[in-house]
């Protein structure tokens, strides 16, 4: 039995009911592996949880990725070892907000060594969340018209990249000329203020009348209605986040209405259900990252003490790129 700093949540509600806690951790049983951390992700869906918006049950951990290095295992523990660096993104559930934890082994992958801890813990849940929506929500070819919501955020940024290295013409949307600028920067053909009220006409204006093979909104509430209309004909709409709130229900008439559209809203973990899965998705991961089609920038690191800090600039939507938790 060992002891560790973790995350607990005991109500929904603002940043400030997280509380950092001391916790025992039990040496790993029968196919679980010890990973003590050394870098931590943060992802919006950990805002949801934590508001409440995403229900979990009460009392509980939070986050879903992390990285580290195995220090135990348990019996009948064969394909991963002490010492080897891994990673997660879905470890039999919410927890990562912690400096050590015990996970199966099987929700496990071995970090090349060409990628570092930091670039682990940044890319492996926004990229594999990138991965699934770029090779399977909708296969980018060259030439596709693609538009990118939140596009100066952690997915958007390697969205943005990943989708121009597959030949797609991409327009980025942020919010803000700073972010707006940002996204010129990462390799949009296009950038769009969608805080603008005006912020589609401009995007038609920009892409010459042309409208999306594909849209990717994160963003939810606040651009939903919208992306139908820079949707083109027989289009798809993947509402793969809701950062301003969820979408309101509406007439499904819109849809033909507006091109015979197709919307999905699609999330990570059904992909990656399996360990056969999860392991070749992460190996295309690593392939893109080896590529050089995948980067993202660390826009802010907070330590994991200062958790109310991180989930408070998330909201506020006052940082770019990536944010990392610091054991």
């Amino acid at each position: 039995m060992t002891t560790a700093k973790a995350v607990r949540l005991e109500a929904y509600g603002a940043p400030d009911v997280m509380q950092v806690v001391t916790v025992d951790v039990a040496s790993p049983s029968a196919g679980e592996a010890q990973v003590r951390h050394t870098a931590i992700g943060f992802n919006y869906i950990d805002v949801y949880q934590r508001s409440g918006l995403y229900k979990i049950p009460l009392p509980s951990g939070l986050g879903f990725e992390a990285v580290g290095v195995v220090e135990a295992v348990g019996p009948d523990v064969t394909d991963v070892s002490v010492g080897d660096r891994v990673a997660y993104i879905n470890a039999g559930g919410v927890g990562s907000y912690s400096t050590l934890r015990n996970v199966p082994a099987e929700k496990l992958v071995k970090i090349p060594a060409t990628v570092s801890d930091e670039q682990a813990a940044a890319l492996i849940f926004k990229g594999m969340t990138a991965q699934y929506l770029v090779r399977k929500t909708h296969a980018i070819k060259p030439g596709d018209l693609v538009v990118i919501h939140a596009a100066a955020g952690g997915v958007g940024q390697i969205l943005v990249r990943w989708a121009r290295a597959l030949g797609a013409t991409v327009v980025g949307t942020a919010g803000g000329p700073a972010k707006v600028a940002r996204v010129l920067e990462i390799g949009a053909h296009h950038a769009i203020d969608y805080n603008k009220p005006d912020w589609v006409e401009t995007l038609l204006a920009e892409t010459g009348g042309r409208k999306a093979r594909v849209v990717y909104d994160s963003v939810g509430k606040a651009t939903f209605l919208k992306s139908l209309d820079i949707t083109a004909p027989f289009g798809l709409v993947a509402l793969y986040g809701n950062a301003s709130g969820p979408v309101e229900p509406f007439d499904l008439g819109l849809l033909n209405s507006k091109g015979c559209l197709y919307v999905t809203r699609p999330s990570i973990f059904p992909h990656n259900s399996t360990t056969a899965l999860l392991r070749e998705n992460a190996a295309d991961l690593f392939d893109a990252i080896a590529l050089g089609h995948v980067g993202v920038d660390i826009g802010a690191r907070f330590k994991l003490d200062d958790i109310v800090a991180a989930h408070t600039a998330a909201e506020a939507r006052a940082t770019t790129g990536a944010i990392l938790i610091q054991p």
